[in-house]
């Protein structure tokens, strides 16, 4: 069998820990970040674990837990 592929964009957004939770940033961080309030940006800074739904689809994407 050939090795499965790890989608790109998966493993430049997501972050797999020891203990097989799925870590994320939170999502409007990435530009035009003058339109929101300083409230808005700081209480989204770093990163969070997913829910287990949405885990469930990443670790399909990244095969090799990257």
């Amino acid at each position: 069998m050939p090795k499965m592929k790890t989608k790109s964009g998966a493993k430049k957004r997501f972050k797999v820990t020891a203990t097989g939770k799925v870590m994320a940033g939170p999502a409007g961080k990435r530009h035009r970040l003058i339109s929101h309030n300083a409230k808005y940006i700081r209480s989204n800074r770093g990163t969070s674990a997913l829910s287990e739904p949405d885990a469930r689809i990443v670790k399909k994407y990244m095969p090799y837990d990257r």
